[in-house]
């Protein structure tokens, strides 16, 4: 693979041309320049994307279950997953109290 760089170079401008810059925004009335509040309030697009991370992460694991458990839990429709998990997790309070 080659380790040449497919996007272009960003050219950064100089303070005389960064002024110039801010000074044509600030005369057009539709596009004014972000204040430092808005500034800070901004997030990279990278963070918005996906699903939100949870509090409650899970582990991805190799499990093989009976077909009548999996048969039974997958006919309970969407979420069945979940709901499986929260039988386990009854099953876990359950035992592990007098542990």
């Amino acid at each position: 693979m080659s380790k040449i760089s497919k996007r272009p170079a960003i050219h950064m401008p100089t303070a005389e041309e960064d002024k110039a810059i801010t000074a044509a925004a600030r005369r057009d009335p539709e596009a004014q320049p972000l204040t430092p509040k808005q500034l800070k309030a901004m997030v990279p697009l990278r963070a918005l994307r996906g699903r939100p991370k949870s509090e409650n992460k899970k582990l991805l694991v190799s499990v093989r279950y009976s077909p009548e458990v999996v048969e039974y839990f997958k006919s309970t429709g969407e979420g069945w997953q979940s709901r499986m998990d929260g039988v386990l997790r009854k099953y876990v309070a359950r035992h592990s109290r007098g542990a």
